[in-house]
């Protein structure tokens, strides 16, 4: 090992992670959990040469500093790209908008993105129209709404509490969100909403990049935030506020990130994208087969070139292991996810409906769009499709699915419109 591997972090990290993960390397559903340990399935896999070669080999793909990003990194430096006929440059981005015009410009072949984002740019809201692809989803749950030590100070430790303190009046509480159609907005207003709090006219949202909510929480210009881990943790660890409520608790097992490009790049590449979506599965699927390859992921991502954050604040949550920063510790069965099944990774259509109905409630759009046939424009499942059925993992039956939310509202995308009419706090 050379002088300037040995201080390098990120380098170790990566080594030690190689070290880890080939020594523990499994099987994860009849298939080698590590590519570098299968040079078998490398040369048998079904789109590795030919005419089902990948279009454009070398890929610039975006992430954001969150501990989601995970399987993008895992899958770039840890040999899954190669093992398709791709190579990954991971490209750090400060911004969910430099993420959305550089996926718009071609500066970017892909990223880590939004759920949400990618739906208001195939739509035209919170940015210019482009037509868009949800390839697959990166991750379900994980993400948390922080408010701030003053407010704990003040007596608000829950949402019904802060719903009182709101109505007492005075300068209206402040926000924070990471972009205006993203999941993180989404989260943020259906929780105010379901505690009687409309969050359009009772409180003032801003929108931060998650890297900066916590800088900016501590010189107080937010009384509270909703963001990716792990930035909720990091609250806590730094003593600046504490877990309202985590997004799995608003909607267990929630769509969250996805790895999302433009329709165009799919058209153009469509071996490339098969490809990609069968490098991530397979770093996902590595990342959940076991504690210890969480752990090893978890001090990949924590170096600066990735999440840059200690690695105990996103190992415990990575883990499911949770405290609220009010003494309360929790063990969590609806943490972070990134591949226990397809079902936290096909790009179901029902998921990109929600979003859908979520952004009329709100005022995004006036007038309610053509849902199911925007969702099967964006959600590309005959890719998903392709690639996870390379790998002998199964297909769910149907594109729609059900979930129950905190307010007891039960979504299937059967009638999307009447969906959106029918909370009581809205736009």
């Amino acid at each position: 090992m050379s002088e300037r591997d040995s201080k390098d972090p990120v380098n170790n990290s990566r080594r030690n992670f190689l070290k880890q993960s080939i020594a523990i390397a499994g099987t994860v559903g009849g298939v080698a959990a590590l590519g570098l340990s299968a040079p078998g399935f490398l040369r048998s896999a079904a789109w590795a040469a030919g005419s089902d070669a990948p279009e454009k080999a070398a890929l610039k793909v975006g992430f954001i500093p969150l501990t989601d990003c995970a399987s993008v990194v895992v899958a770039a430096t840890q040999g899954f790209a190669t093992k398709y006929g791709l190579s990954i440059t991971p490209s750090k981005e400060a911004s969910w908008a430099g993420v959305r015009d550089k996926l718009n410009t071609g500066e970017l072949d892909a990223s880590h993105v939004l759920y949400g984002m990618m739906y208001s740019a195939q739509l035209g809201v919170a940015g210019p129209q482009k037509n868009m692809a949800v390839l697959m989803g990166l991750n379900q749950n994980g993400q948390a709404i922080t408010l701030s030590r003053q407010l704990k100070e003040a007596g608000v430790t829950n949402g019904d509490q802060l719903a009182v303190h709101i109505k007492k009046g005075g300068t209206p509480l402040t926000f924070a969100q990471t972009f205006p159609t993203g999941t993180h907005a989404m989260w943020l207003y259906y929780w105010l909403a379901s505690h009687g709090i409309n969050p359009m006219s009772d409180v003032k949202t801003i929108t931060v990049p998650p890297p900066q909510m916590v800088a900016n929480m501590r010189v107080g210009n937010m009384d509270g935030f909703c963001v990716g881990e792990p930035w909720g943790a990091r609250a806590i660890f730094d003593k600046i506020g504490f877990t309202a409520t985590t997004t799995q608790q608003i909607w267990a097992d929630h769509p969250e990130k996805v790895l999302g490009c433009s329709r165009e790049f799919v058209e153009q590449n469509p071996n490339t994208a098969r490809a990609l979506v069968m490098a991530l599965l397979d770093a996902s699927r590595f990342i959940e087969a076991s504690d210890e390859n969480k752990k090893a992921t978890a001090k990949l991502i924590a170096g600066k070139a990735y999440v840059n954050a200690p690695v105990d604040v996103i190992e415990q949550r990575f883990l499911g292991h949770y405290e609220d920063g009010l003494g309360n510790k929790w063990d969590d069965k609806h943490a972070m996810a990134f591949c226990k099944d397809c079902n936290v990774n096909f790009p179901w259509l029902s998921d990109g409906m929600w979003f859908m109905t979520q952004f009329k409630r709100w005022g995004l759009i006036k007038e309610d769009p053509d849902y199911a046939a925007v969702a099967a424009q964006v959600n590309q499942t005959k890719v998903f499709s392709e690639a996870a059925s390379a790998l002998g993992l199964p297909v769910p039956p149907s594109q729609m699915r059900s979930s129950t939310l905190m307010d007891g509202k039960l979504w299937d995308g059967s009638n999307p419109a009447a969906y959106a009419q029918s909370f009581a706090i809205k736009a």
